[in-house]
């Protein structure tokens, strides 16, 4: 039996590709034959200062000695476990990451992604409160996957392709109080909220917005959920933006800067939602296993051991203090998650500083470029962004 595909998904004459692989990926024109330290090598010999690192991921930046070490030694020691077999790995990486976020958020539930991690957080304040909505805020993202795409802003019109989201949800503008206050009430199962978007332009919604839902979310008895992805792990200059604004939310997802380079996430949760859980509850297969743990640990280690968050907010000064230059007319956000507001359309100041050797990322805002710089990142590499910066045409 021959299927005739509908109308509307009709495609032309379409070629496998020779790699392989899907093709759902604008791609930079890059051949990246390795790296080290804050560095991209080439093959064809260029030096590209790595101001993005892979969506915020490398952290660390490449071939940081510790990091190697760390992700060697559990390799040879206990490669993969189950959680159904207790690791000591598992609960010191657990531990040392809920005593670096300081938040009382002391019960951590490991995953793989952080789109895993807002499934989670999600499902728990539905079946915790018994209801049905979810409020987010628009211009956000939180993952690709069934309940995180559906809180994401523009992803039905986009790329949602679920028949239907599961649950009601409803986007608040941002900075907007009234509107959070029509939005939060007693039907509302949690927020969930990006304190600095990633995606959108780095974006810092604020402490007073962040307060205002704190104390909504207080008074109907709605879950407060921060999606730190992105801004989480150190990357504002604080172990987690919720941190730096003083708020404290219920759950705090986090990923990519939480293995710098290794797939893991985590889910944070505070004594009073942690007290719903029992054994199945929440389950998977990756998550949690001993390498991963054994990088989290590491990189937490590493993060206060060598004073990355005093240098992420040293950088962050430098960069806004000196790269106001050429076409950026402004910088946004906080820490090393910046934004450089352009006159000229982002793409193209983008492609002209790879042009120079320095990769940075565009955002939803066509008037954004995007600085993920890897928290090692020293004064002579902001310079080097500037000085690219100056010789542009504004």
């Amino acid at each position: 039996m021959t299927c005739a595909s509908p109308a509307t998904n009709a495609r032309p004459a379409w070629t496998p590709p020779a790699d392989h692989l899907a093709q759902v990926y604008a791609q930079w024109p890059l051949d990246i034959a390795g790296a080290s330290g804050v560095h991209l090598h080439t093959r064809d010999g260029r030096r590209i200062l790595d101001l993005y690192g892979g969506h915020a991921v490398a952290a660390l930046g490449y071939s940081h000695p510790r990091w190697i070490d760390a992700l060697e030694g559990q390799a040879k020691s206990l490669l993969f476990q189950s959680n159904a077999v207790p690791l000591d790995v598992r609960e010191r990486a657990a531990t040392r990451l809920a005593r670096f976020a300081d938040l009382e958020l002391n019960t951590v539930f490991f995953g793989n992604s952080g789109a895993e991690a807002n499934e989670n957080a999600l499902k728990l304040a539905l079946r915790i409160t018994g209801r049905r909505k979810v409020v987010a805020v628009e211009g956000s993202f939180h993952g690709r996957t069934a309940a995180a795409g559906a809180v994401t802003w523009g992803a039905a019109a986009k790329w949602y392709g679920f028949p239907q989201a599961p649950f009601e949800v409803e986007f608040v503008p941002r900075g907007d109080h009234d509107a959070v206050a029509r939005a939060v009430g007693t039907d509302t199962a949690a927020v969930i909220v990006e304190p600095v978007q990633g995606v959108a332009g780095a974006v810092d919604l604020g402490a007073s917005f962040l307060t205002a839902l704190r104390e909504k979310c207080s008074e109907t008895c709605a879950l407060l959920i921060f999606d730190e992805v992105q801004c989480g792990m150190g990357r504002t200059g604080f172990p987690f933006a919720a941190n730096m604004h003083g708020v404290a939310p219920d759950m705090i997802t986090t990923a990519k800067a939480l293995g710098a380079g290794f797939p893991c996430s985590a889910l944070l949760m505070a004594d009073h939602v942690a007290a719903h859980l029992a054994v199945d509850d929440l389950g998977t297969t990756f998550g949690g296993g001993p390498m991963a743990c054994a990088l989290i640990e590491a990189v937490v280690d590493i993060i206060e051991s060598e004073g990355l968050l005093a240098n992420v907010r040293e950088r962050s000064l430098q960069l806004r203090e000196t790269c106001v230059v050429g076409p950026v007319v402004s910088v946004q956000g906080a820490g090393l998650l910046a934004g450089l507001r352009t006159r000229r359309p982002a793409k193209e100041v983008q492609r002209e500083l790879l042009e120079r050797d320095i990769l940075t990322g565009t955002s939803a805002d066509p008037h954004v470029v995007r600085v993920l710089a890897p928290y090692v990142i020293e004064e002579r590499h902001i310079a080097q962004l500037r000085d690219a910066l100056a010789s542009l045409p504004a």
